[in-house]
């Protein structure tokens, strides 16, 4: 559910970011997409609560909603990193100029290569978001974390994750469809589920933090191939969105693991 951002100023910002219920509901965003419900749980307060400091972070654009595939009753939320690091630069530059803070994600060259984090990735398929999600994940991170994807019901390779995979310069036409048992007894980093009804049948992962990126399968948009490739775009443009910030979350673990 898209609606028109609106303009925050700096002293606008801070009075989102002090309020002790709304910082919580940010910092559980901020691990994983959740429903309402959950949040309702993780941040101990009411519903209908949780509810009117969900639209105030709506409005100001630091959150973003969407309807539940798998259950349409359900919505699951979702922070926008890139506008919340963008507002805190600007919070700096309107104190004094010199305080601008330009945020720089953490990259995967600070690495060890003795062990690479490893991630998998999960949907229904595995034939489209979790496929190109793997290959993004490797290519953005030069290949210092090991990036794997399945699926609860596997399914060829789409030649819409294909194409738009091309235009970026990685190919993945020779990538299988696997299935998500044959991963149970591995190690992961992280596993991220990128569909709602996998999330709901996802296994324990217990050497895993878990998270879940609640995205909507482009395949089902269009009536044909063209007419659902935008939404392979679209899908493509969300998980770059989100990869820097999942690369950073790995390289200060790792860091934090070494000290």
């Amino acid at each position: 559910m898209s609606q028109p951002t609106a303009a925050v100023s700096p002293s606008r910002f801070l009075q989102l970011l002090a309020d002790e219920q709304r910082w919580q509901l940010l910092r559980e965003l901020a691990r994983s997409d959740r429903k309402v419900g959950e949040l309702t749980e993780l941040v101990g307060r009411p519903q209908n609560l949780v509810s009117y400091h969900l639209a105030g972070l709506r409005n100001a654009g630091l959150v973003s909603s969407r309807r539940s595939s798998a259950d349409g009753r359900d919505t699951y939320y979702r922070l926008d990193a890139r506008r919340c690091g963008d507002l805190l630069s600007e919070v700096g530059s309107a104190l004094q100029p010199a305080l601008r803070l330009d945020v720089a994600l953490p990259d995967a060259s600070q690495l060890s290569a003795r062990r690479k984090p490893t991630v998998l990735f999960l949907c229904t398929g595995n034939s489209t978001r979790s496929q190109m999600a793997e290959a993004l994940l490797e290519h953005h991170s030069a290949g210092a974390i090991r990036a794997r994807s399945a699926g609860s019901h596997p399914k060829p390779l789409h030649p819409n994750a294909v194409r738009v995979m091309a235009e970026r310069g990685l190919d993945i036409s020779e990538q299988k469809s696997k299935h998500l048992d044959r991963f149970k007894q591995s190690h992961f980093d992280r596993v991220i589920t990128l569909c709602d009804r996998v999330r709901e049948i996802c296994p324990e992962f217990p050497t895993a933090a878990n998270a879940h990126w609640s995205m909507p399968d482009p395949a089902e948009e269009g009536a044909n191939d063209d007419g659902s490739y935008p939404a392979f775009v679209r899908t493509a443009e969300e998980l770059e969105s989100r990869i820097p910030f999942l690369i950073g979350e790995l390289v200060l673990a790792r860091k934090g693991e070494n000290q």
